[in-house]
């Protein structure tokens, strides 16, 4: 399996699928590169580069005691495009996958970068402050450390039908889907499960994002129950200049699954322009 070691020591996983224009997919907590099951082949089988890499503490990664701060991740970011030698790359986080984006982005600007696609991502920033009063109470994120803390699978379950928007209802997610996103996160390590809670709600990308001067495509579900579309996707796409904004009516947080058809002719499409 194809590794890179970081600065720091950190063994990261990634795979590199397919020739053409590169692409590179950053994963969601609490999962890893292989939520992209559904864009990877996809994406190679038109023509594109696929790149998708574990984070640290996740999947096939190594699982280090620190690191999980932003300013890390992105240099993680930084290490394996500079380890593959991309250029003109289009760089799509989900969730707080579209964190690294906007930090790779604020810290190094478009070197080897062309496009940045934010797929219900959590910036520009979740956390509610003084200067922030729309984001959401500390005490949700603290009730998540605490339900990660007593009892990390029942959590990580529990989650995913949110995640999903799994319910009575609704029979689109089969129980297999659900396992099989518990499997990826039960790989994790404990201490990254964690420390990404704190930095994905705690981290301001405001700045980042202002500091954007490529084409951009922010796509959100419209019911979008764990990162709400009114306090992120709806923010970021105003925040920088030009970007395409595009909310999928009652969709929940996980559309690369839920809406995997239409999300992949988006992405593409805009991919292709």
């Amino acid at each position: 399996m194809p590794f890179l070691e970081t600065g720091d020591k950190t063994t990261l996983f990634y795979n590199d699928w397919g020739s053409g224009q590169p692409v590179v997919l950053i994963h969601g907590w609490p999962l890893d590169s292989d939520m992209w099951e559904y864009q990877s082949r996809f994406l190679a089988e038109n023509g594109l580069r696929v790149i998708a890499y574990d984070r640290r503490g996740f999947g096939r990664s190594s699982q280090p005691w620190s690191g999980y701060d932003y300013d890390t991740l992105a240099a993680d970011l930084k290490a394996l495009l500079d380890h593959l030698d991309v250029q003109g790359a289009t760089l799509v986080g989900f969730s707080m996958g579209g964190g690294e984006v906007a930090r790779y982005i604020g810290r190094y600007g478009a070197a080897r970068v062309s496009k940045a696609v934010l797929l219900s991502a959590v910036t520009p920033y979740m956390l509610r402050t003084t200067d922030n009063p729309d984001g959401v109470e500390k005490s949700v994120f603290d009730a998540m450390v605490g339900g990660l803390e007593k009892d990390r699978p029942n959590f990580i379950a529990t989650f995913g039908k949110q995640f999903f928007g799994a319910g009575l209802l609704n029979f689109t997610v089969t129980a297999e889907i659900q396992q099989w996103a518990l499997g990826m996160a039960m790989l994790a390590s404990p201490k990254a499960t964690i420390d990404c809670v704190r930095a994905f709600s705690e981290t301001d990308f405001r700045r980042d994002l202002a500091s954007f001067n490529l084409p951009a495509l922010v796509i959100h579900g419209g019911a979008d129950a764990t990162v709400p579309a009114a306090k992120s996707g709806q923010l970021a796409a105003k925040m920088i200049s030009g970007a395409e904004y595009k909310e999928y009516e009652g969709a929940p947080h996980a559309v690369f699954f839920t809406e995997k058809d239409r999300f992949n002719r988006d992405l593409l499409e805009f991919l292709k322009k």
